[in-house]
């Protein structure tokens, strides 16, 4: 998958505090992700994420 800093996900299940979208923040063998509801910032594999994603909104560049 490509993806980008600055790109929106939508994930397939929602987080814990109700939003389903997220900012990529960093990326390389692990994604770092910031949830756009309460602003939690999440480091975890790039493949757990990746099963995870329902749609990648890219940012304009």
């Amino acid at each position: 998958m490509d993806i980008n800093v600055g790109d929106k996900l939508i994930m397939k299940k929602a987080h814990p505090c109700g939003s389903k979208t997220f900012y990529v923040l960093r990326t390389g063998m692990d994604l770092k992700i910031k949830c756009e509801g309460c602003g939690h910032e999440i480091m975890s594999p790039r493949l757990k994420i990746e099963k995870r994603i329902k749609q990648i909104i890219n940012s304009e560049k």
